[in-house]
């Protein structure tokens, strides 16, 4: 018997996406100041991106890249553990745990490599032999949250979106595992935050860990704006393992987990991600330290002015009968329906001067592909006014939108 050609079943699934109107493609969008992007020729006002605070290319985070470069090189050739932990990378796990109110903060190159290793850590550690665990999640959680679980082995189970009770039922479901609930702070595809406080409690009466993805609340809710957790009123006992990306508000790139010093010490000898892989460059970490003090003080009033762009686009979305879905946050997602419709709006944004990708399956359920508009403290009222005219002369949703 002749065995299957892998090729040919890659080849049938990619030409099934293309046939379904699902391919991604990439685009190069050079960057221009002011929130705009340079695509295929053309100048666009970019809402798609997550530079909620508009600091990628703020001045203090180019100087004190340019300043450690020049001192430390690039790269650091070698994992934290065996020689490319540098003085910056130790610096700003000190500030990230210092802002963030927890002992100990441990540095990862990307946010999925964040979750991957550090589910994988607390999930799949074994004493003798293999050790089983139960994780429970949101079932709109990011990717990398579920295969981090999936990888670590664990027992997955899902609760409908927000339903804490649905989780605690979850919990319940198998009482003689140790668990972990994960949940995102803020929902990446949806923009609403979760029920927190609700989580932590049905956590707290189980004995259960709560691991909160806060890569789109870090940087603008919350005091200082250390967070959805912190914007919640919890702290590192009823949220012991906090994970937060560099790359959105703070305008840089990589991730961190923190936590109890025990609990971080033990992703550290454990998470494959993090024990296997080079160190970020150091300058990268300095411009992240500059970053965090910018975000921390905000003395350019930058959070209440991305606060103020979003009740200006929320309000004129009402007074256009737009169907936006609930969310206070910069994410502000208009459901299409279909993976076409979504498409050719974006399409039309683009050819009026918007940069606002369309999200379609399997990245959102079916039925549910939309426009993933998000605002940035860059951004001007008369260009928020200008997408405002623009999406009304669209075909778009005008009526409450349930997915």
């Amino acid at each position: 018997m002749s065995r299957p050609g892998l090729r040919a079943r890659v080849e049938a699934a990619r030409a099934l996406r293309q046939h379904e109107g699902l391919l991604r493609r990439t685009r190069t969008c050079d960057v221009l100041p002011g929130g705009r992007r340079v695509v295929e020729g053309r100048i666009l006002s970019d809402f798609c991106g997550n530079d909620y605070l508009g600091i990628a290319g703020h001045r203090d985070l180019v100087a004190a890249l340019t300043r450690s470069a020049s001192v430390e090189g690039v790269g650091t050739g070698a994992a934290h553990l065996v020689s490319g932990h540098r003085g910056e990378h130790a610096a700003l796990e000190e500030e990230l745990a210092d802002w963030t109110g927890r002992e100990r903060a441990l540095l990862f190159s990307t946010g999925v490599m964040a979750n991957l290793g550090t589910l994988q850590a607390l999930l799949g550690s074994t004493v003798h032999g293999r050790q089983e665990a139960l994780c429970v999640q949101d079932r709109l959680n990011h990717a990398s949250l579920i295969d981090g679980a999936m990888l670590a082995g664990a027992d997955l189970l899902r609760y409908p979106h927000a339903d804490a009770e649905a989780a605690a039922r979850q919990l319940d479901a198998r009482p003689e595992l140790p668990a972990l609930l994960a949940t995102d702070g803020v929902f990446s595809m949806d923009g609403d935050v979760a029920p927190l406080a609700a989580l932590a409690r049905a956590c707290g009466e189980r004995d259960a860990l709560l691991y909160v993805d806060d890569a789109h609340g870090l940087g603008v809710l919350g005091p200082q704006g250390a967070g959805s957790v912190a914007e919640a009123g919890l702290g590192p006992r009823e949220v012991p393992v906090l994970m937060g990306t560099l790359g959105k508000a703070l305008g840089c790139a990589g991730a961190f987990v923190a936590g109890d010093a025990d609990l971080i010490e033990a992703v550290t000898q454990f998470a494959r991600s993090y024990v296997y892989t080079t160190a970020m460059p150091a300058a990268l970490a300095a411009a992240t330290r500059a970053a965090v003090h910018l975000v921390r003080t905000d003395r350019e009033g930058r959070r209440e002015r991305l606060r103020a762009n979003v009740i200006r686009f929320r309000a004129g979305a009402v007074q256009l009968g737009l169907a936006l879905m609930p969310s206070d946050t910069a994410i502000q997602p208009l459901v299409m329906g279909s993976a076409e419709a979504a498409t050719e709006a974006a399409r039309q944004l683009e050819a009026a001067g918007f940069l606002v990708v369309a999200i379609r399956p399997p990245t959102v359920p079916r039925g549910s592909a939309r426009l993933r508009i998000t605002l940035s403290a860059s951004h001007t009222p008369d260009r928020i006014d200008a997408l405002l005219g623009a999406l009304e002369r669209l075909p778009v949703p005008r009526e409450a939108t349930a997915v």
